[in-house]
């Protein structure tokens, strides 16, 4: 798929065309516009799906209603729970009463009033009220003062924020749809099913990590041990934060002197980084394959796992559904879950040939590397044309004010 790049540098004088010599009056919403507050619905006319959305105290719909009482093309703000998000609907919808909304005069587009909202967010939610449920008072939307240009200045600056928008909705559909078909792969690559569902024991040996391998479970250090230099590390917690199926530098190291001390446990080149611990059962037994130059010290709350088997394999097969399925009732539950040698041993992994096991990596590496990869992927680009957009955004927006506002 290709995609569209608006080139900042080439739309500049274009823009200053735009903006310059542009009469703008600055008033407050609740001078120039009518901001009305929701109505409430009890839980049971509510229903699961629906005509109409029903938006209460969040972005996120709370149920569907049989009629609407805001019209399309409206502005709105989240007053109660999530108070302080901003949000525009292009079809009609329910307001509850934690929403309020904002009814534009002819002279005023009402998506302007939206994007421009949302470069007043940060000073919009420090006025929340925090409590059991946290509140914002209307007056503080009234008061806020609104840029107003002519109209047509107005739908040129939507329609250029309307494009980023959609070029990022477009690239993060595609991620999406990435994530997916990347999945379906690794399932199937690591599934080795017949077409009748079972097991090919042809194409591949059935046996337990623990019959192929060897655990070595880490030695407890803390946060506060770690260096910008020194020994490599890695603490579990980065596990979930910062590693995914391969590594060949650390984020985080200790001091040499603390490693021999306490005589901590390193994983070489080869072996998998396998965490044994997490908040919830889901989190756990997430791999990474070490592939550094130097060993590197593991925490306690991890593995390392040597074998003779492909180690980015051994780590693809750790994200997959057979492997969880499996690991699910070795985990103990408690405040922290966790799960020990014992359990993982258990673990029943297939094992093809080298040639194919290499034919699996290569396969799921380029879509580890488009999903994932922060320098070379669609996260990067994503994020690019969100950084773009929210310049825009600011540039678009900043008006000259007179004095005294």
């Amino acid at each position: 798929m290709s995609h569209q790049h608006l080139n900042i540098k080439s739309s500049l004088p274009f823009l200053d065309k735009l903006l310059d010599g542009v009469a703008v009056e600055w008033k407050a919403l609740g001078e120039v516009m009518k901001i009305q507050r929701g109505r409430r619905l009890i839980k049971n006319q509510l229903e699961e799906t629906g005509k109409y959305a029903v938006y209460q105290n969040s972005m996120t719909p709370l149920g569907y209603y049989h009629e609407s009482n805001v019209k399309a093309d409206t502005a709105f703000v989240i007053c109660g729970g999530a108070a302080g998000e901003i949000g525009y609907s292009s079809v009609d919808f329910w307001a509850a009463d934690d929403v309020h909304y904002l009814l534009t005069p002819d002279n005023i587009e009402s998506k302007f009033v939206y994007y421009f909202l949302l470069t007043q967010q940060h000073n919009i939610i420090s006025q929340v009220r925090r409590a059991s449920v946290p509140r914002l008072s209307q007056k503080v939307i009234e008061k806020l003062y609104l840029p107003i240009p002519p109209l047509p200045v107005q739908k040129e600056i939507v329609r250029i924020l309307d494009r980023f928008t959609e070029l990022t909705a477009e690239l993060t559909a595609e991620l999406t749809a990435r994530k997916k078909q990347y999945s379906y792969y690794r399932e199937a690559l690591l599934g080795f099913e017949t077409t009748k569902g079972t097991k090919n024991t042809k194409a591949v040996a059935w046996k337990t990590l623990g019959e192929v391998g060897e655990f070595q479970r880490g030695k407890r250090f803390v946060k506060d041990d770690m260096l910008p230099e020194g020994v490599p590390c890695i603490h579990y917690g980065e596990m979930y934060t910062h590693y995914d199926t391969w590594a060949d530098k650390a984020k985080s190291f200790l001091s040499k002197k603390l490693v021999e001390k306490k005589k901590l446990r390193v994983a070489e080149k080869g072996d998998v980084v396998i965490v044994a611990a997490g908040e919830t059962i889901e989190d756990i037994g997430k791999g990474t394959a070490w592939l550094g130059g130097e060993g590197v010290v593991i925490h306690d709350a991890c593995f390392s796992y040597r074998s003779p088997i492909n180690p980015k394999y051994v780590s693809y097969f750790t994200r997959t559904r057979q492997f969880h399925d499996q690991i699910r009732r070795h985990v103990s539950s408690g405040k922290i879950s966790a799960i020990n040698s014992k359990g993982l041993s258990k673990v029943i992994i297939p094992i093809p040939s080298e040639k194919e096991q290499a034919r699996i990596v290569t396969i799921l590496d380029k879509f580890d590397t488009l999903t994932t990869s922060i320098s070379e992927g669609l996260p990067k680009e994503i994020a690019l044309r969100q950084q773009q957009y929210e310049y825009y955004r600011e540039m678009l927006l900043t008006f000259p004010k007179k004095e005294g506002f």
